[in-house]
């Protein structure tokens, strides 16, 4: 059984050439983009045996999906394979400075069709953890009906539930948000929050009184990421800080998602939450080095070497 499994829906992402407006862009590369298979990902490569499922359409995209999740060492065996749906399409732009342009391609697609009779409870139950998003309750009512069961078998089989809100104001507005992810975020262990999302959930301002509104309805553990300010923590009793790491960034997207892996890596192998923080910033940095959600994910060893301060040319 995976240590982490999630639940979500996996996109083909077709990226302009890095640095061309979208509106211009004439050459795309394809990947594979989607939080929750992100961060399945990223805990392969940090040496985490994870699993994602999931529906895809019966399609060349989704078979790419598929096939991606699967070479990079994810457990798609629980994943679907949809005939009456196609695979979503995620098209944007990259670029270091200026704000990326996003297109979704998602409505009534295979991935949005995910249902409670499609989560394998014992799987879940098998697991350390169950990483659940925001994202996947706001896709659609069956979509919210897979995230309940999933927390649920979680629940029931004592797995640690990590949550990240992931808000995404063009799926939904803030209303809508909070009506579906408040009681969600009340079910969670591990809290991996944006600042900006930590307080719209909670309405309230600054990290510590917006970590204590999840603190208050049982989380373990709160941390919010502040992007170039770097990330914040506490436990209810400690607090700690972790500045951001100095890189040359090429696509801001995706940092989120591998920080998220860093730290449930460390969670995973009983580091203390300063260690946590440290690789978990460490991870979102490298991964915004490389355009595209999965290439610039790194390995443990590449972890590693960066934690060593070995960042020149490797012969």
């Amino acid at each position: 059984m995976p240590e982490v499994v999630t639940l979500g829906e996996a996109m083909a992402l077709l990226l302009a050439e890095p640095g061309v407006p979208l509106h211009a862009a004439t050459r795309f590369r394809r990947s594979v983009a989607g939080a929750e298979s992100n961060v399945a990902v990223g805990l392969a490569r940090l040496g985490h045996t994870s699993g994602w499922t999931g529906r895809v359409g019966d399609d060349a995209l989704g078979r790419a999906v598929l096939t991606t999740l699967r070479g990079e060492g994810v457990d798609t065996s629980r994943a679907v394979v949809d005939g009456a749906a196609a695979t979503a399409v995620l098209v944007r732009d990259a670029h270091a400075r200026r704000p990326v342009e996003v297109l979704y391609h998602r409505t009534g697609s295979a991935g949005s069709r995910l249902g409670a009779a499609d989560v394998d409870a014992a799987w879940v139950a098998g697991a350390r953890v169950l990483h659940v998003t925001g994202i996947t309750p706001v896709l659609s009512p069956s979509c919210a009906d897979a995230v309940e069961a999933a927390v649920a078998a979680a629940e029931a089989a004592g797995v640690t539930v990590s949550f990240d809100p992931n808000v995404r104001l063009r799926l939904a507005g803030p209303e809508r948000i909070r009506a579906l992810l408040g009681p969600l975020a009340g079910r969670a262990d591990l809290v991996l929050a944006g600042l900006d999302e930590a307080e719209l959930l909670s309405g309230r301002s600054g990290p510590a009184a917006a970590a204590d509104w999840f603190l208050e309805r049982g989380a373990s553990e709160v941390v919010l990421k502040r992007g170039a300010q770097g990330a914040w923590a506490t436990d209810g009793r400690d607090t700690w800080e972790q500045g951001a790491h100095q890189v040359v960034a090429v696509d801001p997207v995706g940092a989120g998602d591998g920080f998220d892996a860093g730290w449930l890596s460390g969670w995973l192998r009983g580091l203390e939450p300063a260690a946590r923080l440290h690789e978990a910033a460490i991870v979102g940095a490298l991964a915004v080095e490389v355009a595209g959600d999965l290439d610039g994910l790194p390995t443990a060893a590449e972890r590693d070497a960066y934690l060593a301060g070995h960042t020149d040319v490797r012969r």
